[in-house]
């Protein structure tokens, strides 16, 4: 599968869509048409059934008219692919019968990102795409907020540095068309509601701004702040780089000449301290690291934390210990092709293998622009072969 292929499978507004070529060039879809759905929600049948309706809602939709090229790419790619991962994830009680798909979007999106790596998509189209997918039924019932007390003011705010928040409420409405459901118009009622109240906070086309980069770290952190006023800060902690990609993605490299001096915190290093290899007593080797960050943090002094931090749960952890020491994070996530990355590891004295490397990307989950006070994207993209960097001062698909 290449970029091109898929590029030739968009159509214009309210043309043809040419669903026996998207089943040729992305094979994985072939398996929606054997999986059911909840009858309830889903009257119209099986996935592949409620994708097609699903697209042809989206391309004779005004959102896609008035798309340039590029983001029709993203928005017919993304209905195409918002129920890549039901085939996966489905689940049938054995004793009523009931029909579920848990998980789906969040795993539909790391799916999806792979598919689109490996098919040389550009980075910003591929992760808005998969953003999308991520949370594509959240405009559905973001207006009740939730248990946690979230508010649908602070889910729009966290959503617009995420994606182009217009986007999401043109999946968001394809995807409740191209079903059969008694209560679809309700639905329907609610995400335009949803897109009014993003519209009524200008966050349609563009991020929510905030006054300062650490109140909008606090902010989204749940700090009881206001994104219009800036908050003071007691105490500046460490300034941490956390390096964020695969591994053989050139994370040593990078701090090797950006930041020499800086004491470096590793998985890695922690392995060699305590004679270990990949994959073994990874709970020794998280306390050794941890203990290590903890020291430097105490003292207030700068270092880089370098690992994989692939995906959010790995990432998460260690922001929130940084973050509890008010330490001022600064993520760089690297990033290159897939060929790139095995033949670096097959050249590395490492017991890490491809295989291995192959595993972990089913965790892969890119930094979100919110996670940090900054977040760089360093990127090689493989069509045309070029690194772009980016910031999240910048919120990809913009």
């Amino acid at each position: 599968m290449d970029y091109s292929l898929l590029v030739g499978l968009v159509p214009e507004p309210g043309a043809r869509v040419d669903f026996a070529g998207c089943l040729q060039i992305i094979p994985d879809l072939a398996a929606l048409a054997t999986t059911p759905q909840d009858p309830i929600y889903h009257a119209e049948g099986d996935v592949w059934i409620h994708t097609k309706m699903v697209v042809e809602a989206m391309i004779n939709s005004q959102a896609y008219a008035g798309a340039s090229k590029d983001d029709r790419f993203i928005l017919f790619m993304a209905c195409l692919l918002h129920d890549i991962s039901k085939p996966s994830t489905t689940v049938i009680d054995e004793s009523t019968g009931k029909i579920g798909q848990p998980g789906h979007s969040r795993r539909g999106a790391v799916d999806t990102r792979i598919l689109l790596w490996r098919a040389g998509v550009p980075f910003a189209m591929r992760e808005t795409i998969c953003r999308i997918i991520n949370v594509h039924q959240l405009p559905f019932f973001a207006l009740a907020g939730d248990r946690r007390g979230t508010t649908p003011e602070f889910t729009i705010t966290k959503l617009s540095w995420e994606l182009p928040l217009w986007m999401l409420c043109a999946v968001a409405t394809a995807d409740m068309q191209g079903r059969t459901y008694h209560g679809k118009q309700a639905v329907l009622d609610d995400i335009e509601v949803f897109r009014l109240l993003v519209e009524e906070m200008g966050a349609l086309n563009a991020p929510v701004p905030f006054t300062d980069d650490y109140t909008r770290q606090r902010y989204f952190d749940g700090a009881n702040v206001q994104p219009q006023f800036s908050l003071y800060r007691e105490r500046v902690g460490s300034q941490v780089i956390l390096m964020s990609g695969m591994p053989a993605s050139g994370k040593n490299t990078w701090v090797e000449q950006n930041v020499p001096h800086l004491p470096v915190v590793s998985f890695d290093d922690s392995r060699a301290d305590l004679g270990l290899g990949h994959g073994d007593s990874e709970r020794s080797v998280a306390h050794h690291t941890i203990d290590m960050a903890k020291d430097l943090l105490r003292a207030g002094k700068p270092f880089v934390w370098n690992a994989t931090h692939l995906s959010d749960q790995m990432r998460s952890k260690s922001l929130t210990l940084l973050h509890n020491y008010h330490a001022d994070v600064r993520i760089v996530y690297l990033e290159h092709p897939e060929q790139v990355i095995m033949t670096r590891n097959d050249k590395r004295d490492t017991s890490l293998r491809n295989k291995d490397i192959t595993k972990m990307l089913f965790h892969w989950e890119v930094p979100l622009p919110w996670e940090a006070s900054k977040v760089e994207y360093i990127v090689e993209e493989s069509k045309p072969r070029k690194t772009k960097h980016r910031e999240n001062d910048q919120p990809l698909g913009r």
